[in-house]
């Protein structure tokens, strides 16, 4: 046999183990994979209006991510801001280098794009300080409704649970030898129920608890009941959306990008609403059937009837810009109105929980107490 086909037949041996051998490899587990954290919003602030400033002062991109990322404290940002410096050198697109980095959201990225795209970078950088710095502020207030019924109501609920548990039990052995009758002897009930069952209750609650805090579809459901609950948490939360959605198209279409572009794109600031399909459906329409925008908003989306009405009028007076800039200076101003709405809402239901807890405490552990008091002081005698 010669060197050829001896070399041949080997190389065919390699080929047929490698997949093999391939195959014998098990995928590596991500369970345990270090989760990448975001950027702090204040931090991408201070860098879209760093980064604006600099290229208005005529410094090139690539030079400004560098100039920024030098001395910076934080490492994490220093090594993306690198990399996308790195690959801007490289020739590649600058959203792309953003999208690369992986650390990035779509909808910065959609931005990032469109103002390359439009030759106005410096102005898609400061207006995306704008926009993190507006939803830092509605993030912050929202934060701060959710933070008292978070805080308030477990402390309560483990007084209730400390107190049929530990103290309800005391009363009980203390008035052992007496006749339990109508409330007292339905408070000791309770206590044995509590005692037995408090310490289940207890773990399925924690993890109810971290399947909402970890799961986007949960709670996406029940942002939805809600909404179709409460008709101030629907308000509010249209509010919202159709703030950030209405004031992304604003953005780009003010700085020269086409209607269809600018649906797609602001869809990516809604992605986990419903008006993400609903806008990515109206950009089509308006882009392949040539329908007002009025018309694929009115049919395709489920944004409050004034929005269609100056949507219209904007198509007809050749303001449309201006129209969306008012619409979502509404919105803005109404989600503040409604968020203190909510606060009251919220407050009320807290105070009603708070005495309801409060009452079944005292309730629970002084009623048998006063209750049995008379007979207890008739036996002494």
């Amino acid at each position: 046999m010669s060197e050829a086909t001896t070399a041949s037949s080997g190389l065919r041996k390699v080929s047929r183990a490698a997949p093999q051998a391939q195959a014998k490899e098990k995928p590596k587990s991500t369970l345990f994979a270090k989760k990448i954290k975001p950027f702090k919003k204040k931090e991408l602030v201070q860098m879209f209006r760093s980064l604006a400033s600099m290229l208005r002062a005529q410094i090139n991109t690539a030079d400004a991510l560098k100039y920024y990322a030098h001395g910076h404290p934080n490492k994490e940002l220093v090594s993306a801001l690198l990399k996308i410096n790195a690959d801007v050198n490289k020739g590649i697109p600058i959203h792309e280098a953003f999208r690369m980095s992986e650390r990035f959201d779509d909808m910065t990225i959609g931005l990032i794009q469109a103002g390359g795209d439009a030759g106005q970078l410096d102005t898609a950088f400061g207006e995306l300080g704008k926009r993190i710095k507006s939803e830092l502020f509605f993030r912050k207030k929202v934060r701060k409704l959710i933070m008292m019924p978070c805080i308030v109501i477990p402390i309560l609920v483990g007084a209730f649970i400390a107190s049929q548990v530990k103290i309800v039990p005391q009363v009980e052995k203390m008035m052992a030898g007496m006749e339990a009758k109508g409330f007292v002897a339905l408070s000791f009930k309770v206590s044995h129920v509590v005692q037995e069952i408090w310490g289940v209750v207890v773990l399925i609650m924690l993890g109810i608890a971290a399947v909402i805090w970890k799961s986007d579809k949960i709670r996406n459901t029940i942002t939805n009941l809600a909404m179709a609950r409460f008709r101030v948490v629907r308000m509010m939360i249209m509010s919202l959306r159709q703030m950030t959605m209405l004031s992304t198209i604003k953005l780009l279409y003010s700085n020269g990008i086409n209607l269809a572009k600018s649906l797609r794109v602001a869809a990516n600031s809604v992605k986990k609403t419903p008006f993400y399909g609903e806008l990515r459906k109206a950009s089509d329409m308006y882009e392949k059937s040539g329908v007002p925008l009025s018309s694929a908003f009115a049919k395709y989306t489920s944004v409050d009837p004034q929005v269609v009405h100056m949507l219209a009028i904007g198509e007809k007076s050749a303001s449309l810009d201006v129209q969306l800039g008012m619409l979502s200076d509404m919105f803005e101003e109404d989600a503040e109105q409604l968020m203190d709405d909510f606060s009251q809402f919220i407050s009320f239901v807290v105070m009603v929980i708070a005495v309801m807890l409060i009452a079944a405490v005292f309730l629970g552990t002084f009623m048998p107490i006063f209750l049995m008091g008379p007979q207890m002081m008739q036996e002494a005698m």
